[in-house]
Order: C-alpha cells, then sequence, then structure tokens
C-alpha cells in the first residue's frame, strides 16, 4: 500500500523504534500472536505506515526547500550577471555615442578646413589675374620700350 513512500535507495525509509512493550510476559505475546476480534494489530500497523509516510513527505518538503534554495541562489547570480552585462552593454553604449560625437566633430571640423581650402584657393586665383595683369602691362610696357629704342635706333 506504501511502495511508494520507499526512500531513493530503495528500502522504505522507516523510524525505528524500540519495543514498548518488551518486558511482556508470555501470555500477552501469544494474545497478539492471535488474530485479533476488534483489529488493533493491523490499526497499530497503518498508524505506524501513516507515519512513515509522513516522515516521508516531511522529507520531501525539506527537499523540495532545498532545491528551492538552490534555484534563488541560481537565479540570484544570473541576476547579477545580468546586471554586470546590462553595465558593459551600457558602457559600450555610452562608447559609440562618445565615437559619433567625436567624427561629428571631426566631420564639422573637416568642413572648416575644406571651405578654409576653398578660400585659399580662391584667393590664388585672384592673385594670378592679378600676377597675370601685373605681367600683361610689364610685357606692353616692354613692347613699347624696344620699340621706342628700335625707332630711336632706326632714325639716327
Amino acid at each position: 500500500m506504501f511502495d511508494k513512500f520507499k526512500n531513493e535507495e530503495g528500502g522504505e525509509m522507516v523510524e525505528e523504534r524500540p519495543e514498548e512493550n518488551s518486558g511482556q510476559d508470555a501470555r500477552q505475546s501469544t494474545v497478539s500472536d492471535t488474530p485479533s476480534q476488534i483489529g488493533i494489530g493491523e490499526l497499530m500497523g497503518k498508524r505506524a505506515q501513516l507515519e512513515e509516510a509522513i516522515d516521508y513527505v516531511g522529507l520531501m518538503i525539506k527537499n523540495l526547500k532545498d532545491k528551492r534554495t538552490l534555484l534563488e541562489k541560481d537565479i540570484e547570480e544570473e541576476s547579477v550577471d545580468i546586471k554586470n552585462l546590462k553595465e558593459k552593454l551600457q558602457k559600450v553604449n555610452e562608447y559609440i555615442e562618445e565615437e559619433n560625437r567625436g567624427i561629428s566633430q571631426l566631420a564639422e571640423k573637416r568642413k572648416r578646413v575644406e571651405a578654409e581650402a576653398d578660400e585659399v584657393g580662391a584667393i590664388i586665383n585672384n592673385l594670378q589675374e592679378k600676377l597675370s595683369g601685373v605681367d600683361r602691362i610689364i610685357d606692353d610696357e616692354g613692347s613699347r620700350v624696344r620699340k621706342i629704342k628700335e625707332s630711336r635706333e632706326s632714325g639716327e
């Protein structure tokens, strides 16, 4: 009837109890060997089996509590690990944001430098035009001087 209350090794979980009536006389032991009309022996046997079952249930409860405690510990450890991972990810995100700001700053700086380079290019073009103008003037004046020299030399 109570085979399901066997311990993990396969044996029954039985509480050892000292014999209560070890000093009984021979007449009482013969009375307990004979079948009882009331069934007190069977009742006592059932009570003993119920006690065993209750002990087993108590052991099961203790085992369940131990397992739950281990699960709680595991969950707490996982929670700590996840919090640590989350903090690391937040730091990575902050690093990425900082790098993005740095890239934006570099892009702005490059735009300013490029605008300056365009200004320098415009100044160079302007100066080249002025130099070309000065060169034309010098060439024109040099031509005039030569013409004047040539006309003087041919007129002499």
